[in-house]
């Protein structure tokens, strides 16, 4: 597949394998489109006397320009908190109590099955380190133990 632009012809594809290539073919990474670059720089110059109006226009009463503003002051929160009762996880071993927390949490109706899911890479990760201090304790041990360096 061979796509022509304004600088010339474009492979997209491995003459060899016939596959695409790895990448994205389109717009360079960081690349904005001329017509935004345009109206930014028009409004450089007015973003305060814009921001003013706006705060004016939201404390007559008109309902589009302060939503506008809260969410501005306010931006929405990408996650919200989950609140289920969760042991405390001292030892990578914890990690199956805290797992079946999480699933009661969902058969219960507390939580989402994707919720639990985020919690539950929570905890694996969380295992994972427990696990590592554990096992370099024990390696430490072994090698006082043998009488070696340790560093």
């Amino acid at each position: 597949m061979t796509t022509v632009r304004n600088n010339g012809p474009t492979t997209y594809t491995d003459p060899k394998t016939g596959k695409f290539k790895a990448g994205n073919p389109g717009r360079p990474r960081g690349a904005r489109h001329k017509s935004s670059i345009i109206v930014e720089g028009l409004l450089r110059g007015e973003a305060e006397a814009l921001a003013r109006r706006a705060i004016e226009l939201a404390l007559g009463g008109d309902t589009t320009a302060l939503k506008l503003c809260l969410e501005r002051i306010t931006p929405p929160r990408r996650d919200a908190t989950i609140e289920i009762e969760m042991p405390p996880l001292v030892g990578a071993k914890d990690a199956v109590t805290a797992a079946q927390s999480v699933l009661q949490a969902v058969s219960a109706g507390q939580i989402t099955p994707s919720e639990a899911s985020d919690l539950m890479a929570l905890v694996e990760r969380y295992r994972r380190v427990l696990e590592l201090s554990e096992l370099q304790g024990r390696l430490e041990a072994l090698e006082r133990a043998v009488g070696g360096s340790g560093n």
